[in-house]
C-alpha cells in the first residue's frame, strides 16, 4: 500500500526551509510516489503539449462525480512538478476543479524561479488540459 500523499499545505510548509537540491529532491520523490500509469495510457490524446518533456495525463470520472488523475512524465523533474499539480485537482469534482485556483496554490513553491523556464514551460499547459478535462466533465 503506498503512502497517501501529502497536502500542498503541508509540503509548501517543508519546501520553505528547504535549499535547492532538498527542493529538486522533494519534486523527484513527489514524482516517485505517483500512482503508476499504464503505458497503454500514454498516447498522442493524453500527452500534454508544449513540455520540454513528455507528460502524460489521463482523467478518470469515478462514481462519486470526482475525477481522479493518472500523470506521468520522461523526466524526474517534470513528474514531481506534475505530481504538484495533481495535488490541487485530485479526487475533487469537476465544479470543485474549475473553482480551484491552481496557479495561486502552486505560488507558495516559486517554481519560476526554482527551476529553468523549460522545465516550467508547460506548467500552464498541465493546468489547461485538466481545467478542459473538468469542464468536459462538468458540462
Amino acid at each position: 500500500m503506498r503512502a497517501p500523499m501529502p497536502t500542498l499545505p503541508d509540503l509548501a510548509d517543508e519546501h520553505a526551509f528547504l535549499d535547492a537540491d532538498d527542493r529538486y529532491r522533494l519534486l523527484i520523490d513527489l514524482g516517485r510516489a505517483l500512482e503508476p500509469m499504464p503505458d497503454a495510457l500514454k498516447t498522442d490524446a493524453t500527452l500534454v503539449r508544449g513540455c520540454s518533456a513528455s507528460v502524460w495525463v489521463y482523467p478518470t470520472p469515478r462514481e462519486d462525480g470526482t475525477l481522479h488523475f493518472l500523470a506521468d512524465s520522461n523526466a524526474a523533474i517534470t513528474k514531481g512538478i506534475i505530481a504538484l499539480v495533481l495535488l490541487a485537482v485530485q479526487d475533487k469534482t469537476p465544479a470543485a476543479i474549475l473553482a480551484t485556483d491552481i496557479e495561486s496554490e502552486l505560488a507558495p513553491f516559486d517554481l519560476r524561479n526554482q527551476l529553468s523556464s523549460n522545465r516550467t514551460q508547460g506548467i500552464p499547459n498541465m493546468i489547461a488540459m485538466i481545467r478542459e478535462t473538468a469542464a468536459r466533465q462538468a458540462a
